[in-house]
């Protein structure tokens, strides 16, 4: 088999194989590219079961969204990315309005390639107490609880554990999980966000893979947002040393900080009808 350089993005995985192929094509996989709000979107649809094994993918449906209109701080970039990404969050996990979500931010907040998910949390609203105290302010708000399930080596426990038990607890209706990736391209690194409907595999990136969190695991749809902050070093290095190694942008702090707030905005803009950002800014503040 070839040695593909390591990727959670369904994206390169889909065009690094049908490279290989020497196909216009694979079998059992659909993608295009669509453009919103000025924002590029590549969409890759896992079809069946021929697909899953061409792109070891499971099958479902993979939004990658491209940042580079936010990263010119072109006008209401923000803003656009934001309901563009709360859009696409909306198609793969399509929920009741009176639905409750559980948002679980994976990784470990004290190293910042993998802070992605910790930090997120930061920014979504969280309402489940406030719905079931004050009813009266913020009954039009769907319930959302948070969590920030840290890593194994700082709990002893598995997050995929973890979030099993609050989940049995609380018995949210769908659960978002945020987390760091891996990518194989340098253009993407830092500079896309990918939204899935397949769960995730904690750690997978970086071949560390733990339980994963998915509707066959938890029982529950699971939606998976992730920003890609780590590239593997063999697929631009021939030393053989580098396919040992995982790289990350120098500027990762502002990277990481930035990625994140979209994301909690944008979860946010996803499950509360009608929100903008001053409503979420206000909130949070």
């Amino acid at each position: 088999m070839p040695n593909f350089p390591r990727t959670d993005l369904a994206v390169e995985a889909e065009a690094i194989h049908r490279s290989a192929a020497a196909v216009t094509e694979l079998s059992g996989v659909r993608a295009e590219e669509t453009e919103r709000r000025g924002f590029a979107v590549t969409e890759v649809h896992v079809l069946d079961v021929a697909g899953e094994n061409a792109l070891c993918k499971p099958i479902g449906d993979y939004y990658t969204l491209a940042l580079d209109p936010l990263l010119r701080r072109e006008d209401d970039a923000f803003e656009n990315a934001a309901q563009t990404l709360a859009e696409l969050l909306r198609g793969v996990l399509p929920l009741m309005p009176d639905a409750s979500v559980l948002v679980v931010g994976l990784g470990n907040r004290a190293i910042t390639p993998d802070a992605v998910g910790p930090d997120a949390i930061d920014s979504v609203m969280v309402t489940r107490h406030l719905r079931a105290q004050l009813p009266e302010h913020f009954g039009r708000f769907r319930s959302v609880a948070a969590l920030a399930a840290g890593v194994l080596g700082t709990t002893g426990v598995e997050s995929a554990d973890m979030i099993r038990a609050l989940a049995g607890h609380l018995h949210p209706d769908a659960i978002i999980a945020v987390d760091a990736l891996a990518c194989a391209e340098l253009d993407r690194l830092g500079r896309t966000v990918q939204i899935t409907d397949t769960g995730i595999t904690p750690g997978s990136g970086v071949g560390n893979d733990r339980a994963g969190l998915s509707r066959d695991t938890l029982g529950i749809p699971v939606a998976a947002i992730g920003l890609p902050t780590v590239i593997d070093a063999g697929g631009f290095s021939d030393d053989p040393r580098a396919e040992q190694m995982f790289v990350t942008p120098r500027d990762i702090d502002t990277v990481v900080r930035d990625a994140a707030k979209l994301i909690g905005y944008g979860i946010n803009l996803a499950l509360h009808d009608g929100l903008t950002i001053g409503d979420v800014d206000m909130f949070l503040s």
